[in-house]
């Protein structure tokens, strides 16, 4: 799989909790930045939710950016 440039951040904590991290990545870092969306937002869970408390779980989010011209 080639996505191209993206940024990521590691979210610590339930899935449904996701939200106020996604929004600082888009509100904040990308603009601060001189960066945009370049496609939708995918998540990388990095444990087994069957098997990890839902305060321990880690996921990558990642976003594809392209520069602000």
């Amino acid at each position: 799989m080639e996505e191209g440039r993206s940024v990521q951040a590691l979210h610590v904590g339930s899935y449904d909790e996701e939200g106020p991290a996604l929004e600082a990545l888009h509100k904040r870092f990308l603009p601060d930045n001189g960066l945009a969306p370049a496609g939708l937002h995918h998540e990388i869970y990095l444990n087994d939710p069957r098997r990890t408390p839902a305060e321990k779980l880690r996921t990558l989010l990642r976003q594809p950016v392209r520069a602000v011209a």
